[in-house]
């Protein structure tokens, strides 16, 4: 199974994981979050392809990219106080971004 998931191409991982954000994303959508979820998990996407890098993972700048960049994402739609949602969206964008 390892192997599977090593010969996934990139484009299937980051379609997992818009996928995974989204599922993250409506979990936590209430009454008291008016959020629009596709628009957040489409900017997020946006954003994270922009300053992302091959390896960026294992590189101190480019986790600190990352971070700073989906920060700016959920200030834009007032979820930026929110840690653990902040910590498990950051999750899921290492692992398939």
């Amino acid at each position: 199974m390892l192997e599977a998931e090593k010969a996934t191409p990139p484009a299937e991982d980051e379609d997992r994981g818009k996928a995974a954000l989204t599922e993250l994303f409506e979990e936590v959508r209430g009454p008291d979050t008016p959020i629009i979820v596709e628009r957040l998990v489409a900017k997020i996407d946006e954003i994270v392809r922009l300053v992302r890098f091959p390896g960026w993972q294992n590189t101190t700048e480019g986790e600190r990219e990352v971070r700073k960049a989906l920060r700016r994402t959920l200030f834009e739609f007032k979820l930026h106080q929110d840690r653990e949602l902040f910590d498990k969206a950051y999750g899921y964008v290492r692992q398939y971004y």
